[in-house]
């Protein structure tokens, strides 16, 4: 019974539009990991990403995992500006010991920020280290 009356709910909140609004409120609030300023053209949630200072908010969404990935080794961050949620895209999640052995270049200190270029100007990277945790975003560049 409990299942045809969720059944139910769900194919309203689909016919009106509201299923969005519905998926936000269910799960956990973000967490804050910082600000971040991107002076690059890039790509994010498939949308031009304008230039300019964002906060970035680490959600409790995670992509599917692929076969033989660890279920928390990615997850949704969002870029906001001025209260408003721009964009989306997936960060991969490394813990310090991890990160040491796979990602070269320098490290952002314990709390800090880092964006780089990388090799051949694909991609531009955000990388943001926080309470033991490293948070890696991959931005395409824009053409």
């Amino acid at each position: 019974m409990k299942q045809v009356i969720f059944a139910g709910f769900l194919a309203a909140a689909l016919a009106t539009g509201s299923a969005p609004a519905l998926a936000q409120t269910a799960s956990k609030p973000a967490t804050s990991l910082g600000s971040v300023t991107i002076n690059h053209k890039v790509m994010a949630d498939g949308q031009a990403l304008p230039t300019g200072t964002y906060q970035i908010r680490l959600t409790s969404d995670e992509p599917k995992p692929a076969v033989g990935q660890s279920p928390e080794s990615e997850r949704f961050v969002e870029f906001v500006r001025g209260g408003k949620v721009v964009a989306r895209e997936v960060a991969t999640v490394m813990s310090n010991a991890d990160v040491a052995t796979i990602v070269k270049g320098p490290k952002p200190a314990t709390g800090g920020v880092r964006v780089d270029v990388l090799k051949g100007n694909d991609y531009v990277r955000v990388w943001i280290n926080r309470g033991g945790q490293n948070y890696l975003i991959h931005l395409p560049a824009q053409a």
